[in-house]
């Protein structure tokens, strides 16, 4: 009996160490904190995602114009360069206009939404997808092990793009033609989300198969627990550190995978520009002296994903000083 009661109580005490303690995890925030203040970049990269990101959620308040009304379109403001007057309407445009006259500054905001949008939501879809295959395939092993892993390298041996550009064709074409362009945004999310999935389970499944031989979980075992409960109380909270990185670093990718889908003309619709539409709408006039359509666009993507990649950088080392 007494052994009994010092097994559970080593059980509950062995199960706490899939998570980190209150008191570690109050030193590994400080940690954290002190090495995101003594790392310029990485402040300067958090300023700029977190400006961008209030600047898409503020879109329809700070923006100068809605782009999307074509009641505050005129076509006569089409081509007008950056800080320069119309000379038919007299209206100024920060960042210039495109050749419908909407204001690029104003469809950078609104395309900032619907790329973040698009970028986060694919990036949850496949962290899904991807831990709850990873902890299957950990706990599980055998063929199921062998089935899921398996199907995760036939995957990586294809590029993601082309992964994202089967899915979007076969779920695209499986949504009745006049639902298409409403059901684009979520399309995309699909196509980028399965194709990005298989990082997600790899690394789970190896934090499982190493954390399910461990003492702690044999006697969890032992007493009675349930799988679900190992897995979920005991080992998962092992991998969240992980998850979040990848996940962080899985953002700038998403958000280039949707820009790049919408370049090649198969993601976002026309009428939902985002800055992969804005890009190749852009692209179109740049040899003929409109360089502005294509230049602020494409910069802010390349701000916003290298700053997404900087950010991420930082985690994984602050997560796991080894790998410095």
């Amino acid at each position: 009996m007494i052994e009994l009661q010092r097994g559970e109580a080593s059980v509950e005490q062995a199960g706490d160490l899939g998570a980190p303690p209150m008191s570690g995890g109050g030193v590994r925030a400080r940690r954290m904190w002190r090495s995101f203040r003594r790392l310029p970049s990485v402040m300067v990269s958090a300023a700029i995602v977190l400006l961008l990101a209030g600047c898409a959620l503020l879109a329809p308040w700070i923006a100068p114009f809605d782009p999307f009304d074509p009641a505050q379109l005129d076509l006569s403001d089409g081509f007008t360069p950056p800080l320069a007057v119309n000379e038919l309407t007299g209206r100024v445009f920060i960042l210039g206009a495109d050749d419908q006259g909407r204001d690029v500054l104003s469809a950078i905001l609104y395309g900032l939404r619907i790329s973040l949008f698009v970028g986060v939501a694919a990036v949850l879809f496949a962290m899904v997808i991807g831990v709850a295959l990873g902890l299957l395939a950990g706990w599980q092993g055998r063929w199921v092990d062998a089935v899921i892993m398996r199907a995760a390298d036939v995957q990586l041996s294809f590029p993601s793009i082309l992964i994202a550009l089967l899915i979007f064709g076969v779920a695209r074409g499986s949504v009745a033609p006049a639902d298409r362009e409403t059901a684009a945004v979520w399309i995309l999310v699909v196509a980028i989300g399965l194709s990005d999935w298989v990082q997600y389970a790899r690394t789970v499944r190896a934090v499982v198969s190493a954390e399910k031989r461990k003492e702690y979980v044999l006697a969890a075992r032992a007493i009675g627990c349930s799988p679900q409960r190992i897995i979920f109380v005991h080992i998962f909270p092992s991998t969240m550190s992980s998850i979040l990185v990848m996940a962080t670093m899985g953002l700038a990718l998403a958000i280039i995978s949707e820009a790049t889908l919408s370049f090649l003309g198969v993601g976002v619709p026309a009428t939902q520009p985002s800055l992969g539409t804005q890009i190749r709408v852009g692209q179109s006039f740049l040899y003929s002296g409109e360089w502005w359509i294509l230049l602020f666009p494409a910069l802010t993507l390349t701000i916003l994903a290298l700053s997404v990649n900087v950010l991420g950088d930082w985690l994984r080392d602050a997560v796991n000083p080894r790998l410095r």
